[in-house]
């Protein structure tokens, strides 16, 4: 097994409970880490023969801009899409993170983590 990370993936988005949250949106921070079997890609130096790090930072951004009340539930959607759309992937790791979260105290972020395995 081979291991890709997207590390520190920045987004602006109105994820939250609060109605604040749903007007004036949050920094949030993602992290990805997946595992497929990349040998094949380290002997052909071909983009079709591994995971493309381009599509998935496209999947978290597009359902980064999903509205969503939980963290987790935005993950969720995340862990689904990479599943349904990159069949290489086995294993997928996942930290999505809240910048200065609005919870009365100074945090500097909150995060929930998903380790997920292909079915």
């Amino acid at each position: 097994m081979g291991i890709i990370r997207l590390t520190n993936i920045r987004v602006f988005t109105n994820h939250g409970c609060l109605i604040e949250e749903a007007k004036i949106g949050s920094e949030y921070r993602v992290d990805l880490e997946i595992k497929a079997d990349l040998r094949k890609s380290a002997e052909t130096d071909e983009l079709a023969d591994t995971v493309d790090y381009v599509h998935l930072n496209q999947i978290v951004k597009e359902e980064m801009a999903i509205r969503s009340k939980l963290l987790e539930h935005v993950a969720k959607r995340i862990v689904v899409r990479i599943f349904d759309e990159l069949p290489m992937v086995s294993t997928i790791l996942l930290e999505v993170s809240k910048i200065n979260p609005p919870i009365g105290g100074d945090v500097e972020q909150v995060t929930i983590v998903m380790e997920e395995y292909r079915a």
